[in-house]
């Protein structure tokens, strides 16, 4: 499969467009989460841009656990009720899907973005920073964070 770099200058102006739709949606977002790993980043930036608090889930450990691990964040979170959650692609759709049933029981608005977003993903996000379709074009991408050494 072929590989394509993403510089982090794409990276920032991914960021700035998220920023832009969830201006222009008005959402006001309590909290952000990253998930872990890829999310991180651009979750530490837009919680600081929105200053806001900062979590993050570790999908990985989702799939291993029952969910009692998590009622730890779901309570970390109860009182924030816009909830704005990011990765840095929203590839298959999978990532998302897992996360979306742990946080339908919070009672929360709970918005999804990432950098690139697949037109082909199963999930259907609100926000994002570049559009793709892996169908047409299957590429694997390659954050600076995955490959700065």
């Amino acid at each position: 499969m072929k590989k394509s770099k993403i510089s982090i200058d794409k990276i920032n102006n991914a960021i700035k467009k998220i920023v832009e739709q969830i201006e222009v949606s008005e959402f006001k977002p309590e909290m952000i989460v990253s998930i872990n790993r890829g999310g991180c980043i651009p979750g530490v930036y837009l919680s600081h841009y929105f200053k806001k608090p900062h979590n993050i889930i570790d999908v990985k450990s989702l799939k291993a656990d029952s969910g009692n691990k998590f009622s730890l964040l779901i309570n970390s979170i109860k009182d924030n009720k816009r909830i704005l959650i990011i990765d840095d692609i929203n590839d298959s759709g999978e990532t998302f899907n897992i996360v979306k049933k742990i946080f339908i029981k919070s009672n929360c608005e709970i918005r999804f973005a990432a950098l690139i977003n697949n037109i082909s993903s199963k999930i259907k996000i609100d926000y994002h920073g570049q559009l793709i379709d892996k169908k047409d074009n299957p590429v694997w991408y390659v954050f600076p964070w995955e490959d700065w050494w």
